[in-house]
């Protein structure tokens, strides 16, 4: 069990100082409060451990559950994209290039690699941890230069998200996509993995918290609560992906052709103005000319806009939206353990099941409560990090955004 805070301001380490930067809402494990000197030392949820001004977090009054973060949070580089060929150039795909920052050695991967690797975790730690889905497969246009930028992106994303989840990223069958040597290494760990008997729930046989046994009731009442944030932020990321792709039709589309057609309009005017022959009207032709440019310009920032601001935003709620779909699944888990332990009582009288087996439940359950304790604070503080950062960057773009047609009229 750890202690934690959350941070009430943003702060920026300095380089070279062992200090940790945090953002406004993240939360932190707390791994030394006697440092001294006004600083503690902490981890954030991606596994890197610094000082923070002990002023700039509050301490919460208790203890809780956290997954054991590495020291050196995992991550890796998805690029250079490269098409091959196979059966004498009859069929064509695309490659990929991991570099994970373990090894700093790339290894080469199709997408039909990426979806292995996601039936995987999904077998083995699907009911206990949220794996998000892939990017979607494409049957035409996959060679497109705009779809292969865009699916690298996204298996990025993809690949980061995984890398930050301390279980996951040490999992065997994970490593192996990252680390394996040649194919014939790679071969030999894919048929291990796929018979790896250690899947579902009995991922939660490697887990000890060597804590205190939970009581049902307790688990039941964390089960529901989290049961319900996680429907309430699924409807809500719903409703943004909704608003969202409507805005973005609207900047490409309507609203596009809109300040179009008044900039066609004030030209039209100017250039009729221009015929009349009237002496000293030049300054206001002109004005009225450089209006109806200056509203095709807009027309053309408008429409470029959301790929600045708003797909980062609907990427990551896109992302949201896959993880908060795993969840009815693995709260669904708890409750059918949570009812086997209430029937234990009646199964112990009618001498189906022994005391032992009646205790075995209970702390299987407890096993599962904390483990899901762990992963609904990963969840949170990831969902914190995650919303800081591209609630930022779309802020940033929006202010530059007005600023720049605001420009246009000086």
């Amino acid at each position: 069990m750890n202690c934690f805070a959350q941070v009430l301001y943003s702060f920026t380490a300095e380089p070279g100082n062992n200090e940790l930067s945090v953002q406004e809402g993240e939360t932190l494990t707390l791994l030394n409060q006697s440092v001294g000197g006004g600083w503690i030392e902490a981890q954030n949820s991606r596994g890197q451990t610094g000082l923070v001004p002990e002023d700039y977090i509050q301490v919460r009054g208790q203890c809780c559950l956290f997954w054991l973060y590495p020291q050196t949070q995992l991550d890796c580089v998805v690029a250079d994209p490269k098409k091959g060929t196979k059966m004498y150039g009859l069929k064509s795909y695309i490659e990929y290039q991991i570099t994970p920052n373990s090894t700093n050695r790339p290894v080469n991967h199709r997408y039909k690699h990426f979806d292995w690797l996601y039936e995987r975790l999904m077998e083995k730690f699907g009911c206990a941890f949220p794996i998000p889905c892939l990017p979607d497969k494409q049957v035409t246009g996959r060679f497109e230069d705009e779809f292969i930028k865009m699916r690298m992106e996204r298996l990025q994303g993809w690949m980061s998200r995984l890398c930050r989840h301390p279980v996951v990223a040490n999992s065997e069958v994970f490593q192996l996509f990252l680390t394996y040597t040649d194919e014939k290494d790679w071969k030999i760990g894919k048929r291990k993995a796929e018979k790896d008997e250690t899947v579902g729930v009995m991922v939660f046989t490697t887990m000890d918290p060597e804590i205190r046994e939970l009581d049902p009731t307790e688990v039941e009442q964390k089960c529901e609560t989290f049961s319900r944030f996680t429907r309430s932020m699924d409807d809500r990321v719903k409703d943004l992906l909704s608003v969202g792709h409507l805005h973005w039709k609207r900047c490409t589309g309507p609203l596009q052709k809109e300040y179009q057609r008044i900039g066609k309009a004030f030209q039209n005017l100017s250039s009729v103005f221009n015929t009349s022959g009237y002496q000293g009207e030049a300054t206001l032709t002109e004005a009225l000319t450089a209006t109806g440019k200056t509203y095709e310009e807009i027309a053309e920032i408008c429409a470029g806009q959301p790929k600045k601001d708003l797909h980062f935003l609907m990427e990551t709620n896109s992302e949201y939206k896959g993880l908060l779909g795993c969840f009815p699944d693995i709260i669904g888990v708890h409750k059918a353990a949570i009812e086997k332990v209430k029937e234990a009582d009646r199964l112990v009288a009618m001498n189906k099941i022994g005391p032992q087996d009646k205790h075995t439940m209970a702390k299987n359950l407890s096993t599962m409560s904390y483990a899901l304790q762990a992963e609904m604070n990963h969840f949170h503080s990831n969902r914190i990090y995650d919303y800081n950062r591209v609630m930022q960057l779309y802020l940033q773009e929006q202010v530059q955004f007005y600023e720049t047609v605001s420009s246009l009229y000086l």
